[in-house]
C-alpha cells in the first residue's frame, strides 16, 4: 500500500482528496494535516466523512510526516511548501504540490504575479508540471510535481492540440474562463459569500489573474515560441466547475474534419480526455464529480477563427483528481485506479 499524507485535508481540495483516495486499492491515509483543526475529527469537519474516516486532524509537520509516508499532497496556499521544502524532505518522500509554488519556471516571473519571495527556487528546475496528458513519462520519475491550476488544466488541454498541429496563431489566442465558487477556496471571504455571488455572475482578475503566466508557459511549449494571451476569469453561481471558450485565428483555411482530426489524434490514448460528437457544446453538468475534461471545437467559417470548448470539474480535474492521476503514474499504479468516477447528475 502506498502510504499517503495530506496537508491541507480540510480545504475543499483536500477534501476532495480524502474522498477519491478512500476508495482506491493501492493508498492508505495516515496523515490528515490541517492547520486550523488540530485534533479536531475530519468527520466533524466533512460529515460527509461520518462513519467513513475516524481520524483525528493532525498538524503540519512536514518533517515529521516525511518519514511515515511515500507520499504527501500539499493542498495548501501559495509560499507554504515553497517555504519548508528541503533537500532532506525529498530524499525521503515524493510530494505533489497542489500550489503554484512550482509550476512556473521563471521565479521572477512567479514572484511578480503572486507578490511573494521564492523561499526554494533551487527546487523550481527539479519540479515536473503535473500534466498527465503532456508530462506523462517525467512525472512518473519525479521527486516533486507541481500539479496544475483549474483554469490552466483546462485552457491548456482545450487549446494544446491545435499548437501542436501547427493550425492556429499563438499570437491570437483569447481565453474566457468561467469557474463556481469552490475555486476560490473554503475560507470565509466577502466575494464568495451566497448574497454576493448568487444571481450573479462577474469577471475578475482582468489582466492580472495569476494562471495567466502558467498557461502562457506552457503553451510556449507547445508551440516552441513565447506567447501572450488575453485572459478573463469570470465567477458563476455554482458550486463546481469550469467552463473555457477559447478562440484564435486559424492560420489557412482548413476543414473542421482536419481540426478535429488534430484533437482525435492528440488525445486517442488519453483515459480521461472524452471529444464531443461534432455540434455539442461541452458543459460543466456533464463533468461534475469526475476526473474528465469535455472537449470540442467549431470552426467559424464567417471570420475565419476557430472556438476551442473545454469543461471540468475544477476540485477533480482541476486539482484533486490529477493529483490522485499524478501520484497513480509515479507509483505505478493503474492511471485510472480511484478516478473511474461517473459524473454526478442531477
Amino acid at each position: 500500500m502506498i502510504k499517503v499524507g495530506i496537508i491541507g485535508a480540510t480545504g475543499y481540495a483536500g477534501g476532495e482528496l480524502v474522498r477519491i483516495l478512500m476508495a482506491h486499492k493501492e493508498a492508505e491515509i495516515i496523515w490528515y494535516g490541517s492547520k486550523s483543526y488540530i485534533d479536531k475529527k475530519y468527520s466533524d469537519v466533512f460529515k460527509n466523512m461520518f462513519k467513513v474516516v475516524e481520524d483525528i486532524c493532525l498538524d503540519d509537520n512536514l518533517e515529521e510526516l516525511a518519514s511515515q509516508v511515500d507520499v504527501i499532497f500539499t493542498a495548501t496556499p501559495q509560499g507554504y511548501l515553497a517555504s519548508i521544502l528541503k533537500e532532506d524532505i525529498l530524499k525521503q518522500v515524493r510530494v505533489i504540490d497542489l500550489s503554484a509554488d512550482y509550476r512556473i519556471k521563471d521565479v521572477t516571473v512567479y514572484e511578480k504575479w503572486y507578490g511573494i519571495e521564492h523561499k526554494s527556487s533551487e527546487f523550481i528546475e527539479e519540479a515536473v508540471y503535473g500534466l498527465c496528458e503532456v508530462n506523462r513519462e517525467d512525472i512518473r520519475q519525479a521527486r516533486l510535481v507541481a500539479n496544475p491550476g483549474c483554469y490552466t488544466t483546462c485552457s491548456i488541454l482545450t487549446i494544446i492540440p491545435l499548437l501542436k498541429a501547427g493550425l492556429i496563431k499563438p499570437s491570437s489566442i483569447i481565453v474566457d474562463a468561467k469557474s463556481g465558487t469552490s475555486g476560490a477556496g473554503r475560507g470565509a471571504k466577502v466575494d464568495t459569500l451566497f448574497c454576493e455571488v448568487n444571481e450573479n455572475i462577474k469577471a475578475y482578475g482582468v489582466t492580472t489573474h495569476r494562471h495567466t503566466p502558467e498557461i502562457e508557459e506552457q503553451l510556449g511549449y507547445a508551440a516552441n515560441e513565447k506567447i501572450v494571451i488575453n485572459f478573463t476569469p469570470h465567477l458563476v453561481p455554482m458550486n463546481r466547475g469550469i467552463l473555457v471558450t477559447a478562440y484564435a485565428d486559424l492560420k489557412e483555411d482548413v476543414s473542421i474534419e482536419t481540426i478535429r482530426s488534430a484533437y482525435a489524434d492528440c488525445y486517442k490514448q488519453e483515459p480521461f480526455i472524452r471529444l464531443l460528437d461534432q455540434g455539442v457544446c461541452p458543459e460543466t453538468k456533464w463533468v461534475e464529480g469526475s476526473n474528465y475534461v469535455d472537449l470540442n471545437v467549431i470552426k467559424d467559417e464567417r471570420t475565419g477563427r476557430v472556438i476551442m470548448m473545454g469543461a471540468i470539474d475544477n476540485l477533480m480535474k482541476g486539482a484533486a483528481g490529477q493529483a490522485v492521476q499524478n501520484m497513480n503514474l509515479m507509483f505505478g499504479c493503474n492511471e485510472r485506479e480511484g478516478l473511474d468516477l461517473i459524473p454526478l447528475f442531477p
